[in-house]
């Protein structure tokens, strides 16, 4: 199908990839209480999830394998609101079984990337958040390409835990942005910490400040820190608005100043 211009991405202002070096940090839950953040910010948000071997974010946000429409302009997304103020594609709506394993090779990959970024039909939407699989395989560069093609990349977000070994693989990720021309907008530490769910005490589990220290050394924004938070990890499983339900905890905080200084840096690109 050739998309026409409102098929692509001329009505959205700003688009930003959320990239992790390793897998296990947390990236779906990152980019959902972010958009999730945005939309509370009065801003119309999208997510295309092109994390083809792991589509999680449908689940996370409550939706289930809903019939995905074409129009004249390509794919509609999913909305998961009456007012269409956040909108969604995955994969996960296109495969038959959701247990299936999507096994192919790189040129299928690619192709159907190239349709993800070309032929749905995003219509006006302030920040679209590209939720990518991790490390910087060739479909991340089919990712950027595609989307070059057909609108700037304002730049991307990268999420790590505080342990040496995460921050080490983001180290790589800094590389591959470096050397396709992605300017980071910031760096997100998560699992910072654990909020006990009877004190709300934040108890360091693992390391701490590994995600401040590398944006320190790599010149990079720190964004913020997000504690691993029962609350928070309940409201991922159940697909619940944890903005929305817990609007007093510390771990709402995190994430809405994450995305109010995001909001700043999109508005200096």
């Amino acid at each position: 199908m050739e998309a026409n211009n409102e098929g692509s991405l001329s009505q959205v202002r700003h688009v930003v990839l959320v990239l992790s070096g390793k897998g296990g940090v947390g990236k779906s839950t990152v980019t959902t209480e972010l958009a999730l953040a945005l939309r509370h910010a009065g801003k119309k948000i999208g997510i295309l999830d092109v994390d083809l071997c792991g589509p999680s974010i449908p689940r996370m946000l409550s939706i289930g394998r809903p019939d995905v429409h074409q129009c004249d302009s390509g794919w509609v997304p999913v909305y998961t609101d009456a007012e269409k103020t956040l909108a969604l594609m995955s994969i996960g709506f296109l495969l038959e079984d959701p247990d299936e394993a999507v096994v192919w090779r790189g040129p299928k990959k690619n192709a159907l990337i190239g349709q993800f970024v070309s032929d749905v039909a995003w219509g006006e939407l302030d920040v679209l958040l590209v939720d990518t699989p991790p490390g910087t395989s060739d479909e991340h560069l089919s990712v950027v390409e595609n989307l070059k093609k057909h609108s700037r990349v304002d730049g991307a977000v990268l999420v790590t835990t505080p342990q040496a070994v995460s921050t080490g693989d983001v180290r790589r990720e800094i590389t591959f942005c470096k050397k396709t021309g992605i300017r980071i907008l910031g760096i997100v530490e998560n699992m910072s910490g654990f909020v006990c769910p009877h004190c709300s005490e934040c108890s360091n589990v693992f390391s701490k400040g590994g995600g401040e220290e590398l944006a320190k050394l790599t010149g990079s924004v720190f964004l913020g820190s997000v504690p691993l938070d029962p609350l928070l990890s309940t409201s991922i499983e159940e697909g619940k608005d944890f903005i929305q339900s817990f609007p007093d905890s510390a771990t709402f905080s995190a994430i809405s100043s994450i995305s109010q200084t995001l909001l700043e840096s999109l508005q200096t690109t």
